[in-house]
């Protein structure tokens, strides 16, 4: 499933139905966000259909990232049938995206 870029108008739509969503609040001037692109990516090939990743532009949708209170970049957050069930900040390595997404299958 290829990676989406989700709006505040759309987020409701994209995010909160069902099934399991990991969601990714960054900016294209935040360089760890651009770091973890390629692993979104890498991840995105490995999960498959099981996990839908989408990514969410701070700058462009503070709506959506104040109402989760994201405060920090990157920040996913993962969805699971709507509500947010985890939530890691910064950079991280695929294997801990990998366990978080295991963790709520």
């Amino acid at each position: 499933m290829a990676i989406v870029n989700v709006s505040d108008q759309t987020f409701n739509n994209e995010v909160e139905g069902q099934g399991v969503v990991l969601v990714d609040f960054w900016a294209p001037w935040c360089g760890p966000c651009k770091m973890i692109a390629p692993i979104l990516e890498e991840l995105d090939g490995e999960v498959g259909d099981s996990v839908k990743i989408a990514k969410v532009n701070v700058d462009e949708n503070p709506e959506s990232a104040s109402r989760f209170g994201v405060m920090s970049i990157p920040t996913l957050i993962l969805f699971k049938d709507g509500q947010p069930v985890d939530k890691v900040v910064g950079l991280n390595p695929k294997d801990t995206l990998k366990n978080l997404i295991a963790k709520h299958q």
